[in-house]
C-alpha cells in the first residue's frame, strides 16, 4: 500500500485552535488543494463519526479526510505489557482499516485519522513525565534498564508520520532522554524512517500474521512478507525491532497457517534481527458493536472474526464489553502457540501472552 494509494486528502476538518498552530498550518500546507471545513470538535464530526450511513463509504473516507485538532487530556497512563505507559496520543484513527480495530468501537464507523497539532505540549508533558520517573531500579518484562512508552495506542505511527512530524519530534525527543525509550506497533513499512535520528531509544513493533488471512483482515496494510523483511532493514538502521504476533484468530488451519508464518519469519531474519527479537502474542479480542458495523463494509471477515462457538463475554479493564476466545480454551491456543515459536525460533524472547 504506497502513500498516494493510502492518502489522497480532499477535505480537512480542522478546529480553528489548530490551524493556527505551526504543526497545524505544516499540516495544511501539504494539501493545498484539500478544503478546509472548520469544526467544533475533533471527536463529533457528524459526516465522518456515529453516522450508520457512512459505512459504505468506509475506505473512501480513510482515504480522503484528515481532522485536524488539539489534544486536551495529556495524561500518562500506567500499562505492564506493552510498555511501562501509555503516552497521550499525537493521533487517533488510521488510513488503514483493519477489520478487528478496537478504535472504532469508541469513536464511532469509519474513523480516518486525526491528528494533533499540539505538539509541544504532548511532548512537554511526556518530557516531564520522564523527568519524574527517575531511574529505572528494577528490571521487568517492558525493559530491564530504561522506562517504556508506548506512543501509538490509538494510532499507527507509521502511517502518522505520512501526515506530519509529530511522530519523528517524539522520536528526537525520546533520543535525549536518557532514561526512557518509546514504542509503537505498526503494521505500515515507512522507509523514511530510516534516515530517522532515533539514538537507540525507539522500539518498532512490527505486527504481523498469516499472510493469507492478513489479506481478509487487515485492510489497506503492508504485505506481511513486507513487514518481516522491513525488520532487517530497521534493525541495520539502530532501531529495537520486535514483532507483535497480533491478533492470533483462531480458524480450522490456524496452528498449521502459523507454523508456516513463523519458518517463512525464521527464513526472512538475518542474525542480527534474531538476537535482538522479542514478541508479544495477542489472541483476537472482537466486540458486538463492530461486529454488526462490520457486517455492513466487510461481511467476508466476520467469517472468522466472529464465532459465537468458541467466544465468551468479557469486560475489558477499561469497562468495555468485548468477546475473547473462551477462557479455557484460549489457555490451550497460547500454549500451543508458544510451543510453536519456541521450536521454530526459540531466540525469539516472548515477553508476554495473552
Amino acid at each position: 500500500m504506497d502513500f498516494n494509494r493510502l492518502l489522497q486528502i480532499r477535505r480537512i476538518f480542522a478546529q480553528p485552535a489548530a490551524l493556527e498552530l505551526p504543526r497545524g498550518k505544516e499540516i495544511v500546507a501539504r494539501w493545498p488543494e484539500a478544503d478546509v471545513v472548520p469544526v467544533d470538535n475533533h471527536w463529533n464530526i457528524p459526516e465522518l463519526h456515529g453516522d450508520e450511513t457512512n459505512v459504505p463509504r468506509w475506505s473512501r473516507i480513510k482515504t480522503e479526510a484528515l481532522v485536524l485538532g488539539v489534544k486536551k487530556a495529556l495524561t500518562v497512563k500506567p500499562n505492564g505489557r506493552s510498555a511501562d505507559f501509555i503516552a497521550p496520543s499525537t493521533a487517533n484513527g488510521c488510513a488503514m482499516a483493519c477489520a478487528y480495530c478496537y478504535v472504532p468501537r469508541h469513536k464511532g464507523y469509519s474513523n480516518p485519522v486525526t491528528v494533533f497539532a499540539n505538539i509541544d505540549q504532548i511532548a512537554g508533558a511526556l518530557e516531564r513525565h520522564v523527568l519524574r520517573q527517575g531511574i529505572k531500579l528494577e528490571p521487568n518484562q517492558c525493559d530491564p534498564e530504561l522506562w517504556v512508552y508506548d506512543i501509538g495506542e490509538n494510532s499507527d505511527c507509521s502511517v502518522d508520520a505520512l501526515v506530519s512530524d509529530n511522530v519523528e519530534d517524539l522520536v528526537s525527543l525520546f533520543r535525549d532522554l536518557p532514561t526512557a525509550k518509546l514504542s509503537f506497533a505498526t503494521k505500515y513499512v515507512n522507509p523514511a524512517m530510516l534516515n530517522w535520528d532515533h539514538g537507540g531509544h525507539t522500539r518498532v513493533r512490527f505486527s504481523v500474521m498469516p499472510a493469507d488471512l492478513a489479506k481478509s483482515v487487515d485492510v489497506r496494510t503492508s504485505p506481511v512478507a513486507e513487514r518481516m523483511a522491513a525488520i532487517n532493514d530497521f534493525v541495520a538502521a539502530g532501531y529495537e525491532v520486535h514483532v507483535n504476533f497480533s491478533p492470533v484468530i483462531v480458524t480450522d488451519t490456524w496452528l498449521s497457517d502459523w507454523e508456516e508464518l513463523l519458518r517463512q519469519l525464521d527464513a526472512t531474519l538475518t542474525d542480527a534481527a534474531k538476537a535482538q527479537l522479542a514478541a508479544e502474542v495477542i489472541f483476537l479480542t472482537h466486540n458486538e458493536r463492530l461486529h454488526e458495523v462490520n457486517l455492513g463494509w466487510h461481511p467476508q471477515a466476520e467469517k472468522v472474526l466472529w464465532r459465537p462457538d468458541l467466544q465468551e463475554s468479557k469486560v475489558s479493564s477499561n469497562g468495555f464489553s468485548n468477546v475473547r476466545y473462551r477462557s479455557g480454551a484460549k489457555a490451550g491456543y497460547v500454549r500451543q502457540l508458544t510451543a510453536l515459536i519456541q521450536k521454530i525460533a526459540p531466540y525469539c524472547r516472548i515477553r508476554y501472552a495473552f
